[in-house]
């Protein structure tokens, strides 16, 4: 069977939006209109390193069964499709045309899939216990939640590390870690055989090249429980937020691998929060596991790097983990300190924007974070 499935977001999105195009479905990514209108000409272009190859593969959509378009919010009807996959950072879901979208998604009452660092509002009320009122000041925009099912609401964890090439066009990514999927499934069994036919689908699915076929890398795995998908929990805080510095930013692999003891302490706090949660241990990562991969991380993360970009918003994970922490009554020295940074950066950025843009934003960093202290 072909699903038609609407995917919100052209970058990351577009990694996912391959593979179901390699197993013969139809994809729209919903994008600006010079992005849009470049996919519904060129398609798209995402690198891959597949094993035993030396150089990257380049996977162009032109080339692969599945049918590709592109289009912008405005254009875009969710009830034409089977699934709606949430593919944006959070702060994106709140800008103009997207919110509207959003609204239209939930009317549509079609089942959604997020990947999503930060988890949608009504993903998090299926964990039970957990209350969401005091959550919804972690997210950007919590109003573009109202209206959507829980049961119809679904996660999967962004393990596969992707990016735009630098100076390159906005229709190419390149994948820099070619990990899988992890999505949980819905309430319901319809929309929970849909996400295993795309899993089935996916798996099956080949790279015809010349007289062989080759499989490529990141698939889609679909879980039974929950918890799952927020195994990418104590990866973000261990390795993502410590990226994140006072005046400067480091790569992933030097944020886990420059005090592993400490990368260890907080990892496996984080791992037991979740566990509070209701998660098993085989729902979650071992330290050991993220770790190694994490070597293999040259990179800040993206959230340090729209931090230092002069972001004034970004997927605020540090804060809903300590909200959830204190729910439970944990707390983490670590955690407290990764958040007072970000507080303290998006401040400055939030400061400087307003008294005259990036340009003045170095010379306000101590008067922004003061600012941000007298506030609080």
């Amino acid at each position: 069977m072909t699903y038609r499935v609407l995917i919100l977001g052209a970058s990351y999105g577009s990694l996912l939006g391959t593979k179901l195009l390699l197993a013969g479905h139809e994809v729209s990514l919903v994008c600006t209109r010079p992005t849009a209108d470049l996919i519904n000409r060129e398609g798209t272009r995402v690198r891959f390193p597949v094993r035993g190859r030396e150089s990257l593969m380049d996977i162009v959509s032109k080339e692969l069964p599945g049918a590709l378009s592109a289009r912008t919010p405005e254009q875009t009807d969710p009830g034409a499709f089977d699934l709606v996959v949430l593919a944006m950072q959070d702060a994106q879901y709140g800008s103009r045309g997207v919110r509207e979208l959003m609204g239209r998604v939930a009317r549509s009452r079609k089942p959604c899939l997020a990947i999503m660092n930060m988890p949608p509002l009504p993903y998090l009320k299926r964990i039970p216990g957990l209350s969401t009122k005091t959550l919804a000041d972690c997210y950007a925009e919590p109003a573009v939640w109202e209206g959507f099912e829980p049961g119809l609401t679904t996660l999967a964890s962004p393990d596969p590390q992707a990016f735009r090439p630098a100076d390159g066009p906005k229709n190419v990514l390149q994948v820099g870690l070619p990990t899988n999927f992890k999505v949980a499934r819905f309430e319901a069994e319809a929309p929970t055989a849909l996400l295993r036919d795309l899993e089935r689908d996916i798996e099956e699915a080949r790279l015809r090249v010349g007289d062989g076929a080759i499989e490529i890398p990141v698939k889609l795995k679909v879980h039974d429980s929950i918890f799952v998908p927020l195994a990418k929990w104590p990866m973000l805080i261990a390795g993502n937020y410590r990226c994140i510095r006072p005046n400067d930013m480091i790569a992933i692999k030097e944020a886990v691998h420059g005090n592993v003891v400490k990368s260890r302490e907080i990892y496996e706090w984080v791992a037991r929060l979740c566990a509070r949660l209701g998660a098993e241990a085989a729902d979650l990562v071992p330290f050991e596991k993220y770790a190694k991969a994490a070597e293999a991380l040259g990179k800040p993360s993206s959230a340090a790097r729209a931090l230092f970009g002069g972001a004034e918003h970004i997927e605020r994970v540090d804060q809903l983990v300590r909200r959830i922490a204190r729910q439970l009554g944990l707390h983490s020295d670590t955690l407290h300190e990764i958040v007072t940074l970000v507080d303290e950066r998006l401040g400055r950025n939030r400061l400087a924007r307003q008294i005259g843009g990036y340009s003045g934003r170095h010379a306000l960093d101590q008067a922004g974070a003061r600012a941000l202290r007298r506030s609080a």
